[in-house]
Order: C-alpha cells, then structure tokens, then sequence
C-alpha cells in the first residue's frame, strides 16, 4: 500500500511538472506578430502589473514545492524502513517527520507572505487604473498625460504614477490606493484629512505620501532641466482613489481625490506652458516610457 500510494502521488506530481514546463517551452515557442524591436508606451501600473505577474509565478513554485516535500519525505521514509532498522530507523523516521513539518510551514509561510503581497500589487495596480481614467479627459483639452514614468538612476530606482503636461504646466501624480478599516472615534472611515502638513487617516497620522510626492516633483524638475537647460516648475499632486479628501490647509502638495484632478490641473490664466515647450517634455518623457515589450 506505501509502494501504490508512493507510485501515484510520484505520478501526479511529475503529470503537474511536466504540465507547467511543457506549457511555458510551448509559449516561448510561439511566434509573435509583431516586430521584434516594437516598444509600446507604459500603461497605468505597469511595473505594478509585472510584479503581479511575477508573483503569481512563485506562488505556483510553492505550491510545487508542498507537493513534492511529501513526496521526498516519503522516499525517505521508505529507506528508513526497508534498510535500517532499531534505534536508526526510528532516528530517521522522526528527522523526516520533522523536516517535513518544518518545510511545509516554511513553505506555507511564503505562500501566505506572497499572497498577501500579491493582493496588494493589485489594489495598488487597480487604483492607478482608476486614476488613469479619472484624468482621461485632460487629452481633450491639449494635455499629454504619460503612466509609470521610470525615474531615479541606477542606485535608486522609482516610477512616477502619472505625469500630466499641458498649457497649465507639468503635474507629477503620487497615487495612494489604501484600504479602508475601523476608524477612531471622532473619525469617518472615507475621510482623509490634509490640513497642509499631515495627513490624517481615519486610523493614525503621517506625511509619508506627502513626502515621496514632494521629492519625486522635485526629481521630474532637475531632469526636465539637465535635458532642457530650462527650468520648468512641476506641481506634485496626491491622490487617494476611493476616499473623500477634507482639505483644510494649503500645503506644497495637493492633496486630492482622482475625480478633482482635471479641475484642478485646468488652465486658468495665462498658459505657462506653449505647444512647443509641451511637445518638447514630452517628447523626452516618451523616450523613457516607451519600453514595454512583448
């Protein structure tokens, strides 16, 4: 009965390895129709979606790996049965049991861990869709908008959500997709507070998103200079997608929910930027994003 259980579980775990790797040789194996150097234009959450990805691929490694820890302790097993005996094999049965207990919460652990990481990838991939179509509309009005921008070099590595150009100026976009929860007393479980320094939660304060959408501005506006030789001011927006944002002060970063940025990026005035210094930024923002491949 060892032997037959043994047999079948070897079976179907080489009948799922062989599925896996028999499938990812055959799409690596098929053809494209595209062009080999086509580079499309980042979308929404781009890096968002291939971390997703990516970890979508080590949760099926782990779940490979449950399935072949039994079937390895179980070999073991069966030699400690069949070629020892006494103290030995009652040595070895116990190791196996134990190594196999300490595998499977280990692997357990990682699957969780990537899970949970896995669905906030998503959310967070989800709500930079939602702003992305939240300033749609801005294209109508001669604005040139541009997903995922890489930024930083190579010591220090970032995207910047969404940067908005048109004839108000350039608009660095930090979006913040956080779940709702219990909210202390006093406090709306949908409302942000900004009272122009801290952000107030409904379960605690900071001004960590603040911050990063500060000193992120500030990157797009010293790269925008060293490629332009011009300085051109970049206004840092922050956004929270499905929470109503209470403003009661005026700080160095807009704070503001995905449905308020067109008003808010609108042109009133004088245009402080002309078609050509647009067409100028975004010719060298394109140059950055266009590097999405098959």
């Amino acid at each position: 009965m060892i032997w037959f259980f043994l047999a079948c579980y070897t079976v179907l775990f080489v009948s799922l390895v062989s599925m896996i790797g028999f499938t990812r040789r055959r799409e690596r194996q098929s053809r494209k129709p595209f062009a080999e150097n086509l580079r499309l234009l980042r979308g929404p959450g781009e890096s968002t979606r291939k971390r997703t990805e990516a970890l979508s691929e080590e949760v099926q490694s782990h779940l490979v790996a449950l399935f072949g820890l039994p079937l390895l302790v179980g070999v073991l097993l069966i030699g400690a049965l069949n070629f020892f005996t006494g103290p030995q094999q009652i040595a070895l049965i116990a190791g196996c049991l134990i190594g196999l207990c300490i595998g499977l919460v280990l692997e357990i652990r990682k699957l969780m861990n990537n899970r949970r990481q896995l669905r906030n990838c998503y959310l967070g991939y989800f709500g930079e869709r939602v702003v992305a179509e939240a300033v749609e509309p801005l294209r109508y009005d001669g604005f040139v908008i541009f997903h995922d921008v890489p930024a930083g070099d190579a010591n220090a590595r970032f995207n910047l959500d969404h940067v908005i150009i048109g004839p108000s100026g350039v608009f660095a976009v930090e979006t913040k997709t956080r779940r709702k929860g219990r909210a202390r007393d006093g406090f709306a479980d949908h409302q942000i507070i900004f009272d122009g320094q801290i952000l107030s939660y409904p379960w605690a304060e900071d001004r960590h998103g603040l911050d990063q959408a500060l000193r992120q501005a500030r990157w797009l506006e010293d790269y925008l200079v060293s490629l332009l030789g011009q300085r051109i001011p970049v206004h840092p927006i922050l956004t929270f997608p499905g929470w109503m944002i209470l403003r009661r002060g005026k700080g160095a970063v807009a704070v503001l929910n995905p449905r308020e940025i067109p008003a808010a990026v609108a042109l009133r005035g004088a245009p402080a930027l002309d078609s050509d210094q647009i067409d100028l930024v975004a010719r060298q923002l394109e140059a950055r994003c266009r590097d999405v491949e098959f």
